[in-house]
């Protein structure tokens, strides 16, 4: 062999392990997983329902001074679900585009802004502004679990539980500070739109504290459909519909409790305190759940027991509305611990952080959608009907199914 054929052997050889690019990438390298990283993932996560319960927890007031009708609110009711679902299928691909650092960075910058227009004008200006506060939550949503598994593999339990123990939280504050700062500023649309200050902190952590590590040479980006679609995975389409009834369950209390508690002879600031102590409650619930079942081969007794805990509230809400109000909203507030134990469900289930991305787009866009359909659909059956007896009625068909596809989710297996 010539001197010549060697050196262009060697330059061949070269020219196919030609490294990418250090800038691009650094960029799908894990986040190194600080403490500051782990504020920031908490912090991120306060900010993924305020936009919800904030305007749900004074839904009456917006309602009359817009002079919308009840379709209008339905409608806005069913957008953040909505949104979630068509949203989160691009968060992949922003992931994989940008990096997660730049991609979560960008969802909370649009979040901020969405909470900022939804508060200047009319009633499609709420809805439009909503719309693009959900999409960058959609995101968040998506790529924060994906952060925790890869950032954190030895704590996944752990930051699981922080992770929705500060959203369960940002919910809960939304809720019951809403009513109280619109009484304080006088209008419902200061109230509402002060939440975009808390999502610009949380902005400016996640820029401080979102940090890629060095690149190595096997680093690189695995297709979307490196290891087959999820789609043709039945324990996939499980998770799926687990994780869509569950957001449904979730999305239609946080959207209506108020609004049934008012109906049944609670005041609007003590039905708003109820609501965020259903969110509240899913603070030490997030805690305990996820490191415990994390350690368990299977997680379908834990589904099981929440899924009795929701039935029962909602049970209590159906037969005896006002007789211990508090309680059937306690039982409600804990039976919620079921979405920490979804996200815990998808992490358990993979094999890899590009399956758990896969996986989590795919139960969340899909999963949304179907969450999408309750929030209206129990307020058109409120209408149809005159009372909340059959949307209850509902929910509680809808509950045992969410039981049942959990306790197949949870069954000790991997796609």
């Amino acid at each position: 062999m010539t001197i010549q054929q060697t050196t262009l052997d060697a330059q061949i050889a070269t020219d196919r392990v030609q490294p990418v690019p250090i800038a691009v990438k650094n960029r799908h390298v894990p986040l190194i997983g600080t403490t500051l990283l782990a504020v920031g993932v908490a912090l991120a996560a306060a900010n993924l329902r305020p936009a919800v319960t904030s305007l749900a927890s004074v839904l009456g007031d917006v309602r009359s001074a817009l002079g919308v009708s009840a379709a209008w609110t339905s409608a806005l009711t069913a957008v953040p679900a909505l949104c979630f679902g068509f949203a989160a299928f691009a968060a992949p691909w922003l992931g994989r585009r940008l990096g997660m650092a730049r991609a979560v960075g960008l969802s909370l910058a649009v979040l901020t802004l969405g909470l900022v227009l939804r508060v200047i004008d009319g009633p499609w200006v709420v809805l439009g502004g909503t719309f693009i506060a959900c999409a960058g939550i959609a995101v968040s949503n998506v790529l924060i679990p994906v952060v925790v598994k890869d950032s954190f593999p030895a704590r996944v339990g752990l930051l699981t539980g922080v992770y929705t123990a500060a959203l369960a939280a940002g919910a809960a504050l939304a809720a019951a500070a809403t009513p109280r700062l619109e009484e304080l500023i006088g209008s419902w649309r200061g109230a509402v739109g002060a939440w975009a200050l808390l999502s610009l902190a949380a902005l400016l952590v996640w820029a401080a504290g979102a940090r890629h590590g060095a690149p190595t040479r096997t680093t690189g980006v695995r297709s979307a459909s490196a290891s087959g679609s999820m789609l043709r995975s039945p324990l996939a389409w499980v998770i799926t519909v687990f994780f869509g009834l569950q957001s449904l369950f979730a999305y239609t209390v946080m959207g209506w409790l108020p609004a049934i508690l008012n109906d049944a002879g609670v005041d609007r600031n003590t039905a708003g305190l109820l609501l965020a102590v259903s969110m509240l409650l899913s603070v030490p619930v997030s805690l305990i759940v996820p490191p415990i079942a994390a350690r368990q081969a299977s997680q379908a007794g834990m589904v099981v027991l929440l899924g009795l805990l929701s039935f029962a509230g909602i049970l209590g809400l159906l037969v005896a509305p006002t007789l211990a109000p508090a309680l059937w909203v306690v039982l409600i507030g804990l039976g919620m611990g079921m979405f920490p134990l979804a996200l815990l469900i998808v992490s358990l289930r993979t094999r890899s952080t590009s399956d758990t991305a896969r996986l989590s787009a795919m139960s969340q866009s899909i999963g949304y959608l179907i969450a999408a359909t309750g929030p209206f659909a129990f307020g058109v059956l409120r209408d149809f009907t005159g009372t909340w007896s059959v949307a209850l009625v509902v929910q509680l068909a809808l509950l045992g199914a969410l039981t049942a596809f959990g306790v197949i989710a949870g069954r000790p297996r991997v796609i």
